[in-house]
């Protein structure tokens, strides 16, 4: 580990996952306000819904701080495989351009999706053993072994010469998780003993009392629910929660039915575990097509699209256009998952189709086929009674999730929690942490192939488009100004009174600016023609005045 100068200051930069669930960017510097090393713990993606960005994949953090001092960011250390974690490296790689850290599973993960990338020969990304460690520069990374709901999660305990920081990752903490390795509390008992700085941790279930319940229960349950079923079964959840996957193949071999897994994510999640060692005594996996032809108490389908995901198995299937997955009255859907918020009513859909078709649905509602994979109040306090920090620094939640977790940490004789936002930069002094910066931050869109920045405004576009249409007024003037040809109105997703009646405002403008400066006369046209729309239809569209000069 480098030499401490005087002037040397430990610091906490989230540039994304506070003040939101997902999309986590965390940055630690370490040296002089002038000379700071930097490391990245984690680098993840939001994703974009229909109603509120319309056309956005991927929703990314805006690291252009970072981006600027690329030369001192020594590398990205992956807490776990989840999308919110990892989906933003291969395409905010090139504007850091360091190597990537991760422990065998997720490491997998990664590499696959720069292959897809193109980026798979230009990015180095170094293994680190499970349960292994790392020095970067002045960082010295212990990854000590956690639970949730996918294979090798990490509680990374960063140590500096100015002490020692937490961060936990997503997690819980699971007695029995089925798969994977088990919470390694000799070693959290021993990083508080050590002396613990800050503990930069999940609050996603702050708000929720008791415990997230083991995978041990869901895997008991759904082999005793498979059981009594008939016909067909399709069960749908995270494809990333390897060790529930595990128990549904356990369970559907002891009813005597044959699995096939239907959607990409679960084939690459299953193939990423068996190459790395996992799902040893995973059930031969047939074809969708080969299943097809079973009879239907023998077969038993994984499918992704438990939250409605329009292009996704489970919808395709509710629509009954899936090439080789088929189910119809005395079927039965099972939903091994919570649905997350803002994906009710895509879910709700789904649900109603297949119910209209007679199919069964079974859910985490009336059926305990599903728990969280992030800690709720008790799992948290048992953390806390690990760790000891001076500082809570809660993270990884909405501003209500990290201001119930921050006021646990109080309760629980935590001497001082801060809140942090994102693009807040706080100094972790031993004794006097503070917000000493703010830096630029936000957001970044995936918007096809192309990142744009959330302040272009192109979703804002697209949901009034979405709500009132596109109206165009196309003008033709001579070189003196004046009118050269009618206009014309073009109207898109709008009643055809309204263009008329917008086709008569321009008109009666056009009227009264017989020669005009061009864009003078685009703006007068284009106010009118909003307000006869507005006046006919009740509804104001995007209007644009294009004016061409002969």
């Amino acid at each position: 580990m480098d030499r401490m100068a005087p002037q040397d200051e430990l610091v906490f930069l989230p540039l994304g996952g506070s003040g939101e669930i997902g999309m986590n960017f965390n940055a630690y510097g370490f040296g002089a306000p002038d000379d700071r090393q930097w490391i990245i713990v984690d680098c993840g993606v939001l994703f974009g819904r229909e109603g509120n960005t319309p056309g956005v994949d991927l929703i990314m953090p805006d690291i252009r701080y970072l981006a600027e001092r690329r030369d001192t960011v020594l590398g990205i250390i992956a807490t776990h495989a989840h999308e919110d974690h990892i989906g933003a490296i291969a395409h905010l790689w090139p504007s850091l351009r360091c190597p990537v850290y991760a422990t065998p599973f997720t490491a997998r993960l990664i590499t696959g999706k720069l292959d897809e990338a193109g980026l798979a020969s230009k990015v180095q990304v170094k293994e680190v053993p499970v349960g292994g460690s790392l020095t970067l520069g002045p960082f010295q990374l212990d990854f000590i072994s956690i639970t949730h709901s996918i294979l090798e999660p990490n509680l990374l305990a960063i140590r500096t010469p100015l002490g020692v920081v937490a961060h936990t990752g997503d997690w819980k903490i699971d007695p029995n998780p089925m798969l994977g390795e088990a919470t390694n509390e000799a070693a959290l008992e021993r990083l508080g003993n050590e002396g613990v700085l800050a503990l930069v941790c999940d609050s996603t279930n702050a708000l929720v009392p008791g415990t997230s319940g083991s995978e041990a229960e869901i895997r008991e349950n759904l082999a005793a629910l498979i059981a009594t079923l008939k016909g067909r079964v399709a069960v749908t959840g995270f494809a990333s929660n390897v060790a529930r996957l595990d128990s549904i193949a356990r369970a559907a071999k002891a009813a005597g039915r044959r699995i096939a897994l239907v959607g990409r994510s679960m084939q690459k999640m299953v193939s990423a575990a068996r190459e790395t060692g996992y799902l040893k005594d995973f059930p031969t996996v047939l074809d969708e097509s080969e299943v097809a032809d079973l009879p239907a108490h023998k077969v038993l389908y994984l499918c992704t699209g438990s939250q409605g995901e329009p292009r996704a198995a489970l919808a395709r299937i509710a629509d009954n256009k899936h090439p080789h997955v088929q189910l119809g009255a005395g079927d039965s859907v099972i939903f091994s998952s919570r649905v997350i918020p803002g994906n009710e009513l895509a879910i709700a859909e789904i649900q109603n189709k297949l119910a209209a078709r007679g199919i069964s649905l079974l859910t985490a509602t009336d059926h305990h086929v599903h728990v969280s994979g992030h800690p709720c109040r008790d799992e948290l306090a048992q953390m806390y009674r690990w760790i000891r920090p001076k500082l809570a620094l809660p993270v990884h939640g909405e501003m209500r999730h990290q201001m119930a977790h921050a006021e646990l940490a109080r309760t629980l004789q935590v001497p001082q929690a801060m809140v942090p936002e994102n693009g807040q930069m706080f100094r972790l002094a031993p004794g006097r942490p503070e917000l000493i910066d703010e830096v630029p931050s936000g957001r970044i869109h995936m918007d096809g192939r192309v990142l744009v920045a959330e302040c272009e405004g192109l979703a804002k576009d697209r949901r009034a488009m979405a709500f009132a249409g596109l109206l165009v007024v196309s003008l033709v003037v001579d070189h003196k100004g004046r009118i050269a040809a009618p206009p014309v109105v073009l109207g898109e997703g709008m009643p055809e009174p309204v263009e008329a009646a917008v086709l008569k405002a321009v008109e009666d403008t056009l009227d009264k600016n017989k020669r005009s400066d061009p864009d003078d006369l685009a703006e007068n046209v284009r106010r009118a023609a909003r307000r006869a729309a507005h006046d006919a239809w009740g509804k104001k569209p995007v209007t644009r005045v294009l004016v061409s000069e002969l």
